[in-house]
């Protein structure tokens, strides 16, 4: 038998590894814990960041409804991320030193300060007691929310699980598009459409680089993109799309109908949740089978050793 013919019966091989164990252990976060805390935290840092504008512009409303909504969301976050650590304490020994370099250290640095910060404002918002100092935090919140939106993209993309290290360009502008729908999302629910124009527009907007960042996830990433668009993950995800075009259909009558206003509303939340499921579940099957590891370093080693061979020529 020639090398050629024996190294094409090895690539067609299936992919096993020692003793039939998976090459990368399951991400140890649990269900629905971590989805839940990355879902609650994007929506309270859009949240924030929109009662920022709603007071610049005049919108009492929708400016206490977001500030209740970035203080719920983040308190709630919190609650799921302890829970999924299983001891209040170890959140706080997270917070002894600041690693610049670490996701996960620099994301327990803004998810305590802004969630702090959030409640303060909230609290302002709701017995007129230091408004000063609510608007004061309201403010730093708001600076804070771009960061709640996207660094638990950032924190899965630092991992090596394969569907999700792979996307680590497009992951932050999904989270950051669905967290503005699923804040724009409470708003719809919550507050009289007079005060909703621009946050009907700027769902818009987060829809659409959501859809775009979601399309280029499940098919621009070569074999780890499988898992984005088969088993739960597939599901979810397809039921995020879906949700997110209905939603951003009905926003466009918000104004005129209430009942289309809270409709598209909880059809974005709804969406927020499908899109955090879907790529936790993708993240948890790409671990599992070892094809999305080897095919992968595979691609990248004959992409280094084809550069240099042109080099050396």
């Amino acid at each position: 038998m020639s090398p050629r013919a024996e190294r094409s019966m090895v690539d067609s091989a299936e992919f096993t590894s020692y003793y039939g164990r998976p090459i990368l252990k399951e991400p140890a976060w649990k269900q629905p814990d971590v989805p839940l805390y990355l879902f609650l935290g994007g929506t309270a840092g859009s949240s924030a960041s929109i009662a920022v504008l709603a007071e610049l512009t005049g919108r009492p409303r929708l400016a206490k409804v977001a500030k209740l909504a970035a203080a719920g969301g983040a308190t709630a976050s919190v609650v799921a991320l302890i829970h999924d650590l299983g001891k209040p304490a170890r959140f706080l020994h997270m917070l002894r030193v600041l690693k610049p370099t670490s996701p996960l250290s620099a994301g327990s640095w803004i998810l305590a300060p802004f969630s702090g910060l959030a409640a303060i404002s909230a609290g302002s918002a709701v017995t007129g007691v230091l408004p000063r100092i609510g608007r004061l935090a309201g403010a730093a919140a708001g600076l804070l929310g771009p960061a709640m939106c996207t660094y638990t993209a950032v924190l899965l993309a630092d991992t090596a699980t394969p569907s999700w290290h792979e996307a680590r360009r497009e992951l932050p502008i999904l989270f950051a598009g669905s967290a503005l729908t699923s804040g724009a999302g409470v708003a719809l629910v919550a507050v009289p459409s007079r005060e909703t124009g621009p946050v009907v527009r700027a769902a818009l907007a987060g829809a659409a680089a959501e859809l775009a960042a979601a399309h280029r996830m499940e098919t621009g990433l070569g074999v780890v993109s499988e898992p984005y668009r088969t088993g739960r993950a597939g599901k979810l995800l397809k039921a995020a799309r879906g949700l997110t075009v209905a939603a951003a259909g009905l926003s466009l009558a918000a104004r005129r109908s209430r009942f289309a206003a809270m409709a598209s509303g909880a059809a974005y939340l709804a969406a927020g949740l499908c899109t955090r499921f879907g790529v936790y579940q993708a993240g948890v099957e790409s671990a599992k089978d070892p094809k999305y590891v080897v095919v992968p370093q595979r691609a990248r080693l004959s992409s280094e050793d084809g550069r240099d061979g042109h080099g050396g020529g």
